[in-house]
């Protein structure tokens, strides 16, 4: 089973349909003792990483996932989902969850034609293997909207790249965290495919 956390941050609901394509059961929760308990956890978000932070610590969500992390719980985290994850974000004033060392920054474009949102489609570049890239080679395309990208301290943090105007953590993970700046659960069948081998992925080894 996998639980998908709930805190208002708008894509959950996307999430549970990929699911259900993949024939995989999940349940959506805001609840901070379901969460702590859970055996898989999707972290996805949509929006602005302070009022994201804002909800967490209301429900006590972000103590919660700091648990699940700590247990070994495997997590994925998605956009939002994937930026919160880190100590903190130019987006807010708020100490993010920390579980991996590092800021999220807003695009500056050198290049006045790129549009800040960076939205559509964009190739990936693998960097360093793991188990929900499994089957993902580079060139692969997926879909992006966000105006802030993460940055973790540790280059070893990150396993896949993109560019847009700088090259950027597209793919990060720690320990039993992995983490995309990109909706997988929007990124037809590459994303698909990453979110199958997350299900499958038991948080131990790349």
């Amino acid at each position: 089973m996998i639980h998908i956390v709930d805190y208002d941050a708008g894509n959950q609901t996307s999430v549970k349909r990929a699911l259900d394509y993949l024939e995989i059961e999940s349940i959506i929760t805001p609840d901070a003792e379901v969460i702590r308990k859970a055996d898989q956890l999707i972290f996805p978000g949509v929006g602005h990483a302070h009022s994201a932070m804002e909800v967490l610590q209301k429900r006590g969500l972000d103590e919660a996932l700091r648990e699940a992390f700590h247990r070994g719980t495997p997590i994925l985290g998605i956009c939002v989902g994937c930026q919160i994850l880190l100590s903190g974000s130019d987006e807010t004033d708020l100490p993010c969850l920390d579980l991996i060392d590092g800021t999220c920054h807003r695009f500056q474009p050198s290049d006045h034609a790129l549009k800040v949102p960076h939205m559509g489609w964009n190739a990936l570049t693998i960097t360093r293997e793991h188990a929900v890239l499994k089957n993902i080679p580079s060139g692969d395309e997926v879909y992006f909207v966000h105006s802030y990208y993460p940055a973790p301290s540790d280059d070893q943090a990150v396993f896949a790249t993109c560019s847009y105007d700088v090259d950027f953590a597209a793919a990060i993970g720690y320990k039993n965290l992995f983490a995309t700046q990109f909706h997988a659960e929007k990124s037809g069948p590459v994303g698909l495919q990453i979110i199958k081998n997350f299900t499958e992925w038991d948080g131990t080894t790349c």
